[in-house]
């Protein structure tokens, strides 16, 4: 297999567990899932802000943030597309592509319908097998395109003015490559999903401004198990809670200001952890502890995300990951935007900022994200995400 391949397929799935900080942090315990493609955030624009999006304004990819947000898009309808690089300074055909929309059904401008697919391809790896017989001991296997991806539908309603709710439901599939799973016995693996998610949007006066207040949640991934050898050994989806705010200011007639946060949990166990040098007694302590963290099933396990750590209360703290963002429009097409994302050390290490733009015409938008890392384990460190987006009402009124 490719080297460089290698480093590759181990640096995507330590997006989620990052093992590499294991032994520098004595408490390290990353929750850990499968399918971790899902976690990666799609678009530039809330890519820019520190991967924010749950509260902020409806945009055409919504449905990974919230897609109860789509009751309270300005448009009748949207599509967008974003192509994500994964470690683009070793390799090129890694990378993320991820297609949403959404549609307003009807006059009453109460209900939306929202779709996306997204697609991981982890490039072609090169195969080796070992063969006694040749000079170094090692022929060609052939090559192999491990894959992940997922295809959802959502629907929104809005309850009130102020108040929408919204479902999403997902398809998953992960093949780790054909010729991989001739050779290892792996089966490509299946799972669905459920998304619940709200939103509260609404102008409030702050002095004499009136402002925009969005606050919203996102339960997502709420599924099955996935497992690559029929259920033999499985691991869970990474069910995620998050809840976001965001205050758009408007600064004068031309120019605001939007202030977001969002905190986000994984809602699945926390593992027990294996430790160095354990007596008899703790190493069957563990294995009870192993034996009933795989027998939990994904509804038991978003009850018990909250209770179960080992560390207690202080290492659920941990589990909460929280960012911070702003965008500042000019006329309300032109954008400037900045975020900082932190993750626990104990708990992944993932720590970056964000930065970006976007341009806005009457039919299209074009946003860019650049994300600078904090530490040195993030695949996506030094890496320009580009989003663009069609409004169908601009593109309808310039073909008129």
């Amino acid at each position: 297999m490719s080297k460089v391949k290698v480093i590759a397929i181990i640096a995507f799935l330590m997006f989620v567990t990052n093992q590499v900080n294991a032994q520098k942090e004595p408490n390290f315990n990353p929750l850990r899932s499968g399918i971790p493609s899902l976690s990666i955030t799609p678009d530039a624009r809330a890519g820019s802000m520190g991967d924010i999006g749950v509260a902020t304004e409806s945009d055409v990819f919504s449905q990974y943030w919230n897609p109860a947000k789509y009751a309270f898009a300005f448009s009748k309808a949207g599509i967008g597309l974003t192509l994500t690089p994964w470690l683009s300074s070793l390799v090129d055909d890694v990378f993320l592509t991820y297609v949403s929309g959404f549609y307003k059904i009807g006059d009453s401008d109460n209900i939306a319908i929202g779709s996306s697919f997204r697609y991981f391809s982890l490039g072609e790896i090169a195969l080796t097998q070992y063969d006694a017989g040749s000079p170094d001991q090692y022929k060609d296997a052939g090559s192999t395109r491990p894959y992940e991806l997922a295809f959802d539908a959502s629907i929104a309603l809005k309850f009130t003015q102020a108040y929408s709710q919204a479902v999403a439901f997902r398809y998953i599939f992960s093949d780790l490559g054909t010729t991989i799973r001739s050779q290892e016995g792996l089966l490509p693996a299946n799972a669905v999903a459920v998304d619940i998610a709200g939103f509260y949007n609404k102008y409030i006066m702050l002095g004499r401004s009136e402002c925009l207040l969005g606050l919203g949640y996102n339960i997502s991934n709420i599924g099955t198990k996935v497992s690559y050898d029929n259920g033999e050994n499985s691991t869970f989806l990474p069910t995620n809670l998050r809840i976001g705010a965001s205050l758009l200011y408007p600064l004068d007639d031309y120019n605001t200001i939007a202030i977001n946060a969002d905190v986000n949990k994984y809602l699945i166990p926390t593992p027990p952890v294996k430790k160095v040098g354990m007596t008899p007694e703790e190493e069957a302590i563990y294995n009870d502890a192993k034996r009933v963290y795989d027998a939990t099933t994904p509804i038991s396990g978003i009850f018990k995300s909250f209770s179960d750590a080992p560390g207690g209360f202080k290492e659920e703290l941990q589990e909460i990951a929280w960012s911070v963002g702003a965008e500042y429009a000019y006329d309300n097409k032109f954008f400037v935007r900045g975020g900082y994302f932190y993750e626990n050390p104990n708990k992944g290490n993932r720590q970056y900022f964000g930065l970006g733009a976007g341009f806005r015409m009457t039919a299209l938008q074009l946003d860019v994200a650049y994300l600078i890392s904090a530490n040195s384990t993030n695949p996506l460190d030094k890496t320009w995400r580009f989003s663009l987006s069609f409004d169908m009402d601009g593109l309808r009124n310039l073909m008129r």
